[in-house]
């Protein structure tokens, strides 16, 4: 009963299933390849930076149209957490230049359109380079400003952004929306809701499965969002499957879309935490989650640690999770989020 209870968690925590399938009409309009409407105020285009273990990343520039020769306020976005940049991380940065800042959503380092070696892996210190490394980028531009650079984390990539505010002194400002912190998850469950034993029995059934995979010589994965979906499902879960799985958020590159993550991924996270150092950022730092969500007490207990008076909680009235990965649900606060950036380059 306990192996089994194990098992649940394991996939659970990676939000992975067996037996995962592409439904026909979940497929995307692939002339597009973008799951949100493209803006007639901007400019795209695709772009390339390594971070400082060498991977190459790739990346989509939004630069507001008809822009002068005057520096502007830069901004780096990444997430969900298994997603890809033409999912909601776009939508984001699209919005942030049509508010007059330059905006780069990027893959994060084994996904999507970026390099690096096994695929599908995550991992808390290279994830969190990968912002910086996008920060890098950004300063290598001569319409950037220096001193206005912020970063917004979504979802697993909340808590990256948080960890990169506290290592990297050029954030100005850091937004997190509908936040994960990936290492508390991976280990000890929803809810904290794992023992030692527990976290020992999944360690026990990674390590087994690190054995099958340099064995095999592949790496398995873990079907991506469930599908189809039990009618059993989590609330939660059915609103992945609602966002992911269908053509409201489908994308082919998407792992929570198709075959999900590495499953020996989350290795590195059940040991070794994010946010150690999270009491410590002295830049600005705006934590936006939904009220309904699953998730919101990542971001309530995360928000605790924070010191100074320019950290802020807001939670949305009435958001689950998702409502805050596109403009479905109408509740994205992008008001808030163009204010809050703006204030903290000020400051």
């Amino acid at each position: 009963m306990r192996e089994k209870l194990i098992l649940t968690i394991s996939m659970v925590l990676l939000i992975l299933a067996t037996g995962c399938s592409t439904k026909k009409d979940n497929v995307m309009n692939e002339k597009n390849d973008y799951t949100f409407a493209v803006s007639d105020k901007v400019e795209r285009k695709k772009v390339e930076f390594k971070n400082r273990y060498g991977i190459t990343l790739t990346g989509d520039l939004y630069i507001p149209k008809g822009k002068s020769d005057e520096k502007y306020p830069a901004i780096a976005v990444s997430g969900p957490f298994g997603a890809v940049k033409e999912q909601t991380s776009g939508l984001y940065a699209q919005t942030m230049a049509e508010h007059g800042f330059i905006a780069l959503a990027f893959d994060p380092s084994y996904t999507g359109e970026s390099g690096g070696e096994p695929r599908y892996v995550a991992s808390p210190d290279i994830n969190t380079e990968d912002f910086s490394a996008a920060i890098d980028y950004l300063l290598t531009r001569k319409d950037v400003d220096p001193d206005e650079i912020g970063i917004i984390g979504i979802c697993g990539w909340g808590g990256m952004a948080l960890n990169a505010a506290a290592i990297d002194t050029r954030i100005k400002g850091t937004v997190t929306v509908t936040m994960y912190d990936m290492s508390r998850v991976n280990a000890n469950g929803y809810y904290d809701s794992m023992d030692e034993d527990a976290r020992y029995e999944l360690r026990k059934q990674l390590n087994a499965q690190r054995t099958i995979d340099a064995q095999n010589g592949t790496y398995a994965r873990g079907g991506g969002v469930v599908d189809p979906l039990p009618d059993d499902a989590p609330q939660f879960v059915k609103e992945y499957y609602d966002y992911y799985k269908t053509k409201r958020g489908y994308h082919s590159r998407s792992l929570n879309s198709n075959d999900g993550w590495n499953i020996t991924s989350s290795l590195s996270f059940i040991n070794m935490p994010l946010l150690s150092y999270s009491d410590e950022i002295r830049s600005a730092v705006l934590m936006i989650h939904g009220e309904n969500a699953h998730s919101r007490y990542f971001s309530e207990d995360a928000f605790k640690k924070l010191k100074g008076d320019n950290k802020e909680l807001m939670i949305i009235d009435g958001a689950s999770h998702v409502d805050l990965y596109d403009d479905q649900a109408g509740v994205i606060p992008y008001d808030r989020i163009v204010e809050f950036f703006k204030k903290s380059f000020q400051n």
